[in-house]
């Protein structure tokens, strides 16, 4: 999936970056497997022919088409067959099947693309992972807040299951905006016949930060290497429109999760390009990430492996685990979440872009780093890097939910390191430590009782409504 680029305004902290785009997944549907329908046009394209050859059109050929009155279906199939042999000249193989490719509005997209038939389970799991992460408060809905976001950020998509594209317009006539997005798709579609990319499992978060991080991570280095070429050696569609915005996002924390996969993610994929070529690149679908922390760290790929986390339920006074609904959600959608490294890396990081008690756990500098002249988002934060593992139980009682979050380390000094910072965290919500180990929220998006728990290098976090609720929900043992 393409997502709209955000213009990250250069604050003072930040004098003389450059641009630096974001985007990303929303989390309760998988980026890479959205269905469409209500499109303007559609193409189909004949795939036969040498690399770099599609339909007579060759890389270089040129174009008389004025995308400003939207494409007809002798038109949008050039644009197409053109940018996959400029895909195949990149990668230097064959696009082997049809790859119809269909352009939709922005409203039409917004309208069949809604959360109503989730069920409350999935609801209310969502909104206590999302709660866990200090990312969207008991006064939002999760669902809501990504359906806006995606609403409004989607640029293109592919579909595993009808192994098509769909280009999303903001033009009152649909049309392709430059060939940026379709080239990003193009890449995913190439992916897909390569690699079969639903046999990849993405059930958790860390999973599909892990898995996307490759796949998106390709899909941008191929995009940037094919626009980098536009106005040089080749001729492309115009850009009609500026896609950047001198606004942030509305919520910046769950903006930075979405976004690892395309930052972290495109910097694996350009050092392993770099490095081995196209054949690494094609070399990690054997053995791909495991973890976004393998992703954020390469020399971790192969060696070093998550730890399956497990959590004994032992709650009582009527509170109930969350179970999710197999046959709603997908019979491999487990009722336990795994946030990663990149969503830790996103609570923190939360704390430096609003203004909540003015006070930051992790700044700006902390995350938006310069390398070679280019801003970049870097996901190793000190007080995250370690992390060996987690997992999340939601449970409820009475409409309201609460939490058994445990996380692993890689040693006990990881592990201190993290609660410190941690209360810190809950300070900046704020939070006050009312007894041994105990903190309550008394008011705000946030506000719990929340009790942390430190046995060598596992931390066990556990949230409930108030104090009572915590031993109800989790006894005092820690393992």
């Amino acid at each position: 999936m393409r997502v709209r680029p955000v213009l990250v305004l250069c604050m003072v902290v930040l004098a003389g970056c450059t641009a630096m785009p974001f985007g990303g997944p929303d989390s309760s549907t998988d980026s890479n497997d959205v269905q469409g329908s209500n499109v303007s046009t559609e193409s189909t394209v004949d795939t036969s022919g040498p690399i770099g050859r599609h339909n007579g059109y060759t890389a270089d050929t040129s174009l008389a088409i004025d995308p400003d009155d939207g494409f007809n279906e002798s038109e949008l199939n050039a644009a197409v067959s053109r940018s996959i042999a400029r895909i195949e000249t990149i990668r230097g193989v064959n696009i082997t099947a049809d790859v119809p490719v269909r352009i939709r509005s922005r409203e039409s997209f917004r309208n069949e693309h809604q959360s109503s038939n989730t069920t409350s389970a999935f609801r209310r799991f969502d909104n206590a992972k999302f709660e866990a992460l200090f990312l969207i408060g008991e006064d939002e809905d999760s669902l809501e807040v990504q359906e806006a976001s995606r609403g409004s950020s989607v640029l293109g998509y592919y579909s595993y299951e009808n192994k098509s594209i769909v280009i999303v317009s903001d033009s009152e006539t649909p049309t392709l905006d430059g060939e940026a997005t379709l080239a990003h798709e193009l890449t995913h579609a190439l992916q897909d016949q390569r690699f079969n990319l639903s046999s990849f499992e993405k059930r958790t978060r860390d999973e599909y930060n892990a898995v996307n991080g490759l796949i998106e991570g390709e899909a941008n280095v191929v995009q940037r290497q094919y626009m980098d070429r536009c106005g040089t050696e080749w001729d492309c569609l115009p850009t009609a429109s500026d896609e950047s915005s001198g606004e942030g996002p509305s919520n910046w924390g769950v903006h930075l999760l979405n976004y690892f996969p395309y930052g972290e993610g495109e910097a694996l994929v350009s050092d392993v390009y770099e490095r081995e070529g196209w054949d690494g690149v094609d070399r990690l679908y054997e053995n791909p990430p495991q973890s976004a922390e393998q992703v954020i760290h390469p020399s971790a790929l192969g060696s070093d492996e998550p730890t399956a986390v497990a959590i004994e339920d032992r709650a009582t006074a009527g509170w109930q685990r969350v179970r999710l609904n197999p046959e709603a959600r997908g019979a491999d959608r487990p009722d336990h979440a795994v946030m990663g490294q990149s969503a830790l890396t996103a609570m923190f990081a939360q704390t430096g872009f609003d203004s909540y008690n003015n006070s930051a756990v992790a700044t700006r500098n902390d995350i938006i780093t310069r390398e070679n002249g280019q801003t970049r988002l870097s996901y190793s934060l000190p007080i995250t890097n370690g992390w060996d593992g987690d997992r999340l139980h939601v449970y409820e009682k009475n409409g309201q939910t609460g939490y058994v979050w445990k996380l692993v380390w890689d040693d006990q000094k990881n592990a201190t390191q993290f609660v410190e910072n941690y209360e810190r965290l809950l300070s900046h919500w704020g939070g006050s430590s009312v007894a041994s180990n105990t903190w309550v929220i008394e008011d705000g998006p946030f506000a719990d009782a929340v009790s942390i728990r430190t046995n060598g290098s596992t931390v066990v976090i556990v949230n409930g409504p108030t104090q009572a609720d915590l031993t109800a929900i989790r006894s005092e043992e820690d393992g």
